[in-house]
Formats: structure tokens, C-alpha cells, sequence
């Protein structure tokens, strides 16, 4: 890995997960009515710290895992086997506000794979994506996050990787030049 940079650490990793809660706290005053997803397995890890900042503030929200793995368009070229993670939503959708949440949006996909696993648990009035970081080139499909910590300007053969304190040790995201991470 070294060849490497890092593009937002510690501090400034923290201080960005506290604005997009707050950003979220601004449109969803009390969360009456809305759930938090985080997409497996990635996004599990920011939408945990998004949810941990809003209990510090003493707002409860409800929070569900979504696996996306069979509703992905490539599980099935894959030289190996996807490993499946488990979807943990233990509340019904229908007619809540939801906030997707995942690490990093790339092509959109995988973002596309969520909505259609969204749609088979149930019938959300209003959905709305939050990223920890957008790279904003190539994106195969029209997706847009309405909420973004960081963009990055970064092409094909370029990889993005957000790592966490509890996870890699370090709260951190990285730039590759090339995809060989």
C-alpha cells in the first residue's frame, strides 16, 4: 500500500461524519418517521458513526444492515463467489423516510442494487443517499448522493478506500493512483 495518499484522517474524519449527521438532523429535525440503512458491509461502518453522533445528541433513530449481495448485476461474473452478509431490519418501511447510507459512490451501482433490495422489504415514501465520498467520475448509471463528506475527482484506474478506527485502526481515506490496492 505505498503507493498511496491519504486524504482525510482523524480530526478532520471525525468532523465530517459530525456534519453529515448534522446536515441530516437539519432536514430530519427528530427522525420521526425515518430509518437509517446502511448498505453491508462498507456502509454499515458509516452510517454506525452517523447514528452514534445523533445518540450523543440524544435523538433516536431507527438503524437496519442491507445486504445487496443477489441484487447486485455482477455477483454472477465473478471469478469467486460473493459472500453474502445478512440484512438486519427489524421494522417495516412502508411509508418511512429512508436514509441510505454507504462508504463510497463509484458507478452507482451498487447503489442501484440497494434501492431494488429496498423496494422487495417495502414501500418507502422518500429515500435519500448519504456518502461518506463521491467520486464523482464514472458513474455508469444517474445517481447523485444528497449528502457527500468528501469528493474526489479520481479516474477509472484510480481506487478510493475509507478505513475505520475500529476496523483498520485508523479512521482514514485513502487515494490509490492505480486500482492495485
Amino acid at each position: 500500500m505505498s503507493d498511496h495518499r491519504v486524504i482525510l484522517y482523524n480530526s478532520q474524519f471525525e468532523l465530517t461524519i459530525k456534519r453529515l449527521a448534522h446536515q441530516l438532523i437539519e432536514n430530519y429535525d427528530d427522525f420521526n418517521n425515518t430509518s437509517i440503512i446502511g448498505i453491508q458491509e462498507t456502509g454499515v461502518y458509516t452510517a454506525n458513526r452517523i447514528v452514534q453522533v445523533l445518540q450523543d445528541l440524544g435523538i433516536s433513530v431507527e438503524f437496519g444492515k442491507l445486504d445487496i449481495t443477489f441484487y447486485r448485476d455482477d455477483y454472477r461474473l465473478r471469478a469467486e463467489p460473493l459472500k453474502a452478509s445478512s440484512t438486519e431490519i427489524d421494522f417495516s418501511l412502508d411509508g418511512k423516510r429512508v436514509i441510505l447510507v454507504d462508504d463510497v459512490l463509484y458507478t452507482g451501482r451498487t447503489i442501484h442494487a440497494a434501492m431494488s433490495a429496498l423496494q422487495d422489504i417495502g414501500r418507502s415514501s422518500h429515500v435519500e443517499l448519504v456518502v461518506m465520498v463521491d467520486r464523482r467520475f464514472n458513474r455508469h448509471l444517474p445517481i447523485k448522493a444528497d449528502y457527500v463528506g468528501l469528493t474526489v475527482d479520481a479516474l477509472e484506474q484510480a481506487y478510493v478506500r475509507v478505513k475505520w478506527k475500529d476496523i483498520d485502526g485508523a479512521d482514514e481515506i485513502l487515494f490509490f493512483e492505480s486500482n492495485k490496492q
